[in-house]
């Protein structure tokens, strides 16, 4: 004959259980049950140390957005802190307007290139402010690449348009310190004193406009 399981009976049997795992305290206050909490501890990576940047000042007057920073054949470009500017005279220009030469001098004691048009702005107040416009560039002038021995020289005529030619409140006339100068390529500009012209502050007129540089004593103006 089979065995008959009574559910109930067991039932009852783990309620039973249940009743003594609760207990009762000598003083017949019931125990509370114990409940186990899990908790999930989160610690916190340490904040990775800030990573060390070079910073660069950068100047208000833009760098040239023509020629190539790579040299040729080889040759390293010109790096800025290479080379030395100087202003020297020009053609004489035209009625209302005077050509000038900015001159690139190859300071370093190896060969280099210079290729394109050099951004060129005018400077005052004692602390390199920039005066009005960066100079435009004349697109039609021949642009070489220039290789540059040490102590050699690439040229760039700098027309200047006098500031007589404009209203006094459109131009806003002001005597520089001289000019900061951007080699071809470059995000670094190097300062040519000149004292000798009158700027515009006001950015509603451009008074310069370069030519790309070439060999010493090819300048066209």
């Amino acid at each position: 004959m089979q065995r008959r399981v009574r559910t109930p009976v067991l039932i009852a049997t783990g309620l039973a259980a249940v009743g003594l795992l609760a207990g009762c305290s000598s003083d017949g206050t019931p125990t509370p049950t114990a409940t186990a909490t899990a908790t999930k501890t989160v610690t916190a990576a340490p904040s990775p140390e800030p990573s060390s940047t070079a910073s660069t000042s950068a100047a208000s007057s833009p760098a040239p957005s023509g020629g190539a920073a790579g040299g040729s054949g080889g040759v390293a470009a010109c790096a800025t802190s290479s080379l030395a500017g100087s202003i020297e005279a020009g053609s004489g220009g035209a009625a209302g307007s005077t050509y000038v030469h900015l001159v690139l001098r190859n300071t370093g004691a190896t060969t280099c290139t210079l290729q394109g048009w050099p951004g060129v702005s005018f400077v005052g107040d004692t602390n390199g402010t920039q005066l009005g416009n960066a100079a435009s560039e004349d697109r039609a002038s021949a642009h070489p690449t220039v290789t540059l021995a040490a102590g050699q020289e690439a040229v760039a005529p700098l027309k200047i348009t006098n500031s007589e030619n404009y209203p006094s409140g459109k131009c806003d006339p002001v005597s520089p310190d001289g000019f900061r100068v951007y080699p071809p390529g470059s995000k670094q500009s190097l300062f040519v004193a000149a004292t000798d012209y009158t700027a515009c502050r006001s950015t509603d007129v451009t008074v310069l406009n370069v030519q790309a540089l070439v060999p010493e004593g090819q300048a066209a103006d």
